[in-house]
């Protein structure tokens, strides 16, 4: 991580490009008075919502949400820790009972109670979003008293406590109201004064805090959708904040005078998956054959340098249950061999399809791959897709081969490789019952050690059957004035501005 630098002096207040009208980040001149400080932090990508429970696994709208709603545990070192709950235990195998923080209030002054754990609780599941499938054994949720809560589950479910760490929680009686969604009331250091779709939430400290009080007033999170507009707000401090620099435009920030730059370990990853339900990818060797096609190695250290690293598992390696496995060789002519043991001597036409801006030179690494696969005698057709056009056609499988960004939201493989692997999950048609047997038994497990086993078996199943092409884990990165102070980027990319200030 950066070191932190001695503040350089107070920020004059300035107008942002493209329209974006801010206070500049400490305030007013001469002044480094907590009072005044304004955090302005410009995303790789701006939340759709701040309905957090209708878009659970989004990343920015995590991020902005938790700057003012809680869950009841974070994940820390792989492992849950206390929140929103102090602690929690098993009393058998199909009940998971937890205690919650004594004195905590809504920002609107009103208690925290296990009814607001249960109501909310209860709508994500109903809502049937990316996380539902996690929680499916739950079939009854108790607030046994105002400061507990009791959930029974018609299977053992060792990864509630996980779990949870995203699941927020709002007001009870509200959040089933499309309106509270639009300034959600929580319990969190920030409260939301305006959500601006396409252009800007702001919040506001959260006096009434029970933790430690965030240090700035106010914190502005900016729509700036061009990488090189961020970068050029940064640089004219107009901008405190950005992350996920691309890594051919790192020396823009790195080493430039006014500014700090970090990177750190991630959860961040690419994958390609292969639409099974169509030949000829329904046929492992035709799999295997477009892993051995391409150079993995020579792709990711051109395309990404020290922000990647060759992946070695379905699930990076910062991962709970990730494991170290050799990656498919480079040999065009093996790839050859199993084209025409599968059936097809003379190569195959595909298509491969990503959305617009989806990460770090997305395109690159399609063209790269296209490129090698044309030697072997497979034909793929690039398909670039607005993001909402490419969200639809994924969830609609209309699609050969896509190519994407993924994160391990909890930091526990369960996230993944459950959601994701199992034949319920019906992502991309594959199906294995020896692995939905292995998953099952690692998801029931309270027995950490056991649980890193399967899913060390799990990993090798996924990675042997050529599910998808796992290239690279990711490093998370970002960039800030130095007289930022306070600023870290933990391992989920989710950043927490509470203890962040500026002057």
């Amino acid at each position: 991580m950066i070191a932190r630098s001695r503040a350089k002096g107070c920020l004059v207040a300035v107008a942002l490009v493209m329209g974006l009208a801010a206070c500049g980040g400490s305030g007013d001149a001469g002044s480094s008075d907590s009072e005044n400080q304004v955090l302005r932090y410009a995303p790789q990508l701006f939340p759709v919502s701040l309905d957090v429970q209708q878009y659970p696994a989004e990343e920015a709208v995590q991020t902005t949400v938790q700057q003012g709603l809680e869950t009841l545990t974070v994940m820390k070192d792989g492992q849950p820790s206390p929140k929103l709950a102090t602690s929690w235990e098993s009393p058998d195998e199909e009940t998971w009972v937890f205690h919650l923080r004594d004195g905590v209030t809504f920002s609107d002054g009103s208690a925290f109670t296990a009814k607001d754990v249960k109501a909310s609780v209860e709508r994500l599941i109903s809502l049937k979003a990316s996380l539902t499938p996690l929680l499916a054994s739950i079939t009854e949720i108790d607030a046994t008293d105002d400061h507990t809560v009791t959930f029974h589950t018609s299977a053992p479910l060792g990864t509630l406590p996980s779990t949870l760490s995203l699941v927020f929680i709002g007001q009870g009686d509200k959040v089933n109201s499309d309106a509270y969604w639009q300034k959600p009331i929580g319990t969190g250091p920030f409260t939301f004064d305006s959500f601006s779709p396409d252009d800007k939430v702001v919040l506001s400290r959260n006096d009434t805090y029970w933790g430690a009080k965030a240090k700035v007033a106010k914190l502005e999170i900016l729509n700036m959708p061009e990488i090189s507009a961020r970068i050029t707000a940064l640089n004219n401090d107009e901008v405190d904040v950005l992350a996920s620099i691309p890594p051919d435009q790192v020396a823009e920030v790195s080493g430039v005078d006014g500014i700090k730059y970090g990177t750190g370990p991630s959860y961040n990853y690419y994958f390609i998956w292969f639409n099974q339900n169509n030949k000829p990818f329904d046929n492992v060797k035709v799999r295997q054959a477009m892993l051995h096609a391409i150079d993995i190695k020579s792709v990711v250290g051109d395309l990404f340098g020290d922000l990647g690293t060759v992946a070695r598992s379905p699930i990076t390696q910062s991962v709970f249950g990730s494991t170290q496995l050799e990656p498919y060789s480079y040999d065009p002519d093996l790839a050859k061999k199993l084209l025409a043991e599968a059936g097809y001597p003379n190569g195959i036409n595909t298509t491969i399809q990503w959305p617009l801006a989806g990460g770090p030179n997305i395109r690159a690494m399609a063209q790269a791959f296209i490129s090698s696969w044309e030697k072997v005698g497979i034909k793929v057709q690039p398909q670039e897709k607005e993001r909402a056009t490419w969200l639809k056609d994924f969830g609609a499988l209309k699609w050969d081969m896509n190519l994407q960004t993924n994160t391990t939201g909890t930091g526990d493989a369960d996230f993944t490789l459950n959601r994701l692997y199992t034949c319920d999950a019906k992502r991309m048609g594959y199906c294995n019952k020896d692995l939905d047997s292995i998953l099952a038994k690692a998801r029931a497990s309270l027995d950490q050690d056991e649980r890193k086993a399967l899913y060390a078996q799990a990993d090798k199943i996924i990675w042997d059957d050529a599910v998808g092409i796992f290239p690279v884990d990711l490093k998370n990165n970002y960039a800030v004035r130095d007289n930022v102070k306070g600023m870290e980027m933990p391992v989920s990319g989710r950043p927490d501005f509470s203890q962040v200030s500026v002057g």
